[in-house]
């Protein structure tokens, strides 16, 4: 169980640096053809219409620019907490699936006694009821 654990670690973070890797090599290409682009544009408008309103064509190509980041970042950021939630609730249910587990827990059942752990379980559940209704570090207010 803990050997699939760290393998699906091991897998995802090897995708990860592979991914980043990609995308900034993909990044500076985009930068340096948006710069030849802006720098056109710039001479461009320079020459027809004069230096503010080439100013102002560059100034609104790059606002338009971070328009578009922030939207792919927006996107990218709901689709990773989705992606997040679900990995967490699957390992957990495979935790809870795995044999050995069930094994361990009834081993603990048999040597602490029902009558005893009755009472340690609704502790238990309480103290995850807390946890769960906490709101998480992305959720909290900035200060």
């Amino acid at each position: 169980m803990f050997m699939r654990m760290i393998d699906d670690i091991k897998e995802s973070t090897g995708v990860a640096v592979r991914m980043t890797s990609l995308a900034a090599a993909i990044a500076l290409a985009l930068f340096v053809t948006i710069s030849f682009l802006c720098a056109a544009a710039f001479i461009y408008v320079l020459q027809n219409d004069g230096l503010i309103a080439a100013c102002l064509t560059g100034a609104g190509i790059f606002f338009l620019m971070a328009l578009i980041g922030i939207v792919v970042f927006a996107l990218r950021k709901q689709q990773a907490r989705r992606h997040a939630a679900e990995t967490t609730k699957s390992a957990m249910h495979t935790a809870l699936a795995d044999p050995m587990v069930v094994a361990a827990g009834l081993q603990v059942v048999r040597a602490i006694g029902v009558k005893k752990l009755i009472p340690l379980l609704a502790v238990g559940g309480l103290a995850l009821g807390l946890l769960a209704s906490r709101p998480s570090s992305h959720e909290a207010p900035a200060e």
